[in-house]
């Protein structure tokens, strides 16, 4: 079996670890363990007959839910089979300028979907360090013509850093089209948060890309959300299968959004556990994490990270993330998920009784 380029591929990590995959503790894939919410698992178990019928196909009462969440008309946001989808139809947009410039290292995903349309890419490296958590924009992105297109993500992933949103709003006057991908935005209070979602309508050359299966741990139903001109939406519309979106899928939505006691949990676990994986992780001199905004970490490895990925899989049923998915990070580096105080220090003991 292939190694994977994305997290959380539990077959493969089950074949390796000569285990079934639920016996696998998954640090590949940013998912919060808190999730799903309860009443999310209620409101599926009391409609599963639903699947009987199709689902609205024009989604009114999933987009004016997702839309309330942003203070903006239902006609503003399209919800897709995961984000992945609606990234697809961005990368056909993104084709139509004279090329994308794209934050690196990136998520892999942002290659499929401008080979898909053989889009022209150009790779932006920008500076990150382990401290601080916020990061900068190249000062080299001034130079792209303005028929160019920017593809960002942020929080960046895979090194959690955060870019102020005041930096990315200088360049909205400077691009044709600017991509954010705001997969991880929800997991910072909304105090602290850098989303350009309520300045789509004032940019049609702006689109915000979220997803809603990290935050309430429904990766296997597939649902994420593009913000964007409603035009640009109608677009996507006529060019997509009927019924992207399950059935199943929308009530999860329709039960997770107003579910605040969920939020707020979530945010009050976040930051002491990350703070404590990453100081368990600083404390052994192999490995250097890089301070996140996100719900995981990034570290260097002083020594090749497949053979410790492998033994982590082999004799603990561990996961971690490799970085080969990303050159320009390569097999040094590997990225864990903040998970419960438990599993992170099972993670910290496997860790501590490696030898390289």
């Amino acid at each position: 079996m292939n190694r994977p380029t994305h997290g959380g591929n539990l077959a493969w990590a089950a074949s390796l670890a000569g285990c079934s995959p639920r016996a696998i503790l998954d640090f590949s894939a940013s998912i919060n363990p808190l999730g799903p919410p309860a009443g999310v698992l209620a409101a599926l178990q009391e409609n599963l007959l639903t699947i009987r019928s199709y689902p609205d196909p024009a989604y009114r009462e999933l987009r004016t839910a997702l839309a309330e969440g942003h203070r903006l008309s239902a006609d503003w946001v399209l919800p897709g089979n995961g984000a992945a989808e609606l990234l697809t139809w961005i990368g056909r947009d993104l084709a139509a300028c004279s090329g994308t410039y794209i934050l690196t290292p990136a998520f892999a995903d942002y290659g499929r979907s401008l080979r898909t349309f053989s889009a022209g890419v150009q790779p932006m490296p920008f500076g990150f360090a382990p401290t601080p958590i916020a990061a900068e924009l190249p000062s080299a992105l001034t130079a792209a013509p303005p028929t160019a297109a920017l593809l960002l993500n942020n929080p960046h992933n895979p090194t959690g850093k955060i870019f102020p949103r005041a930096q990315i709003l200088r360049y909205l006057d400077h691009f044709a089209l600017v991509v954010v991908d705001e997969a991880f935005m929800d997991f910072l209070p909304p105090a602290e948060q850098q989303s350009l979602s309520d300045r789509v309508p004032d940019f049609p050359n702006l689109i915000v890309l979220r997803s809603l299966t990290k935050f309430y741990s429904l990766p296997g139903l597939r649902l994420g959300y593009a913000i964007a001109h409603p035009e640009r939406l109608r677009r996507w519309q006529s060019w997509r299968d009927p019924w992207c979106v399950n059935q199943l899928a929308v009530v999860a939505a329709l039960a997770a959004l107003p579910d605040r006691d969920f939020q707020q949990s979530t945010w009050a676990w976040l930051p002491p556990a990350r703070s404590c994986l990453y100081a368990g992780l600083a404390q052994d001199p192999r490995f250097q994490p890089y301070a996140s905004a996100a719900n995981f970490l990034l570290v260097h490895s002083q020594e090749p990270v497949p053979p410790l990925q492998a033994h982590l899989l082999q004799q603990h049923q561990l996961l971690i993330r490799d970085c080969l998915s990303f050159p320009e990070l390569g097999e040094y580096y590997f990225r864990v998920a903040i998970r419960t105080p438990e599993d992170n220090q099972r993670l910290l003991a496997a860790l501590r009784n490696y030898l390289f």
